[in-house]
């Protein structure tokens, strides 16, 4: 029997080259539905299982959890950008180096969780709102190349569900 990756519970992502209207409504569900299921995920946690690493040499659970709200910040911005901007370049960050940080390492989740949930009330809100030649904006990224904002719905739904399983994969294996 294979052993599953750890690092991609719900499978690698891969940039879909078109998005249906049906599909692209199916993202906005899930990323609106994220914030519920991270929140879910890590109910009933204890400090010490919020400190552990969801897979040997990965970050822990109250890293992740810090991880997805300033993630989805830096998607919701790229929106903002690409719907007033033609075509713009959009800074990465280093997320491995975030996730080093103090706040990110020692903080409590609460702030976190609820930034998480205040961000996609209003990112729904404007993903609901957008034409069909609003999807096909685009924006430039320096290591992805040319990404249209239905594409990036299609990553960010895949980004929720991928963290949401690597908390609720390690609650299963360590019985809690």
């Amino acid at each position: 029997m294979d052993t599953p990756d750890l690092r991609y519970p719900v499978g690698k992502f891969k940039f879909p080259e078109t998005v249906s209207v049906d599909e692209r409504n199916r993202f906005i569900d899930e990323i609106a539905a994220a914030p519920a299921h991270l929140k879910a995920a890590v109910a009933g946690l204890s400090a010490a299982h919020l400190d552990t690493p969801y897979r040997p040499g990965g970050w822990t659970v109250r890293q992740l959890v810090h991880h997805v709200p300033e993630s989805h910040m830096n998607s919701y911005i790229r929106y903002k950008w690409a719907l007033t901007e033609d075509e713009p370049t959009i800074k990465p960050y280093f997320e491995d180096r975030w996730a080093e940080l103090s706040d990110a390492r020692t903080s409590p989740i609460e702030p976190s969780l609820a930034l998480l949930e205040s961000l996609h009330q209003r990112w729904i809100t404007l993903l609901r709102a957008l034409t069909e030649e609003d999807w096909k904006r685009t924006f430039r990224h320096p290591e992805q190349g040319l990404v249209r904002l239905d594409q990036n719905a299609a990553l960010y739904a895949w980004h929720g569900r991928h963290h949401v399983a690597h908390i609720t994969g390690l609650r299963e294996r360590i019985g809690v």
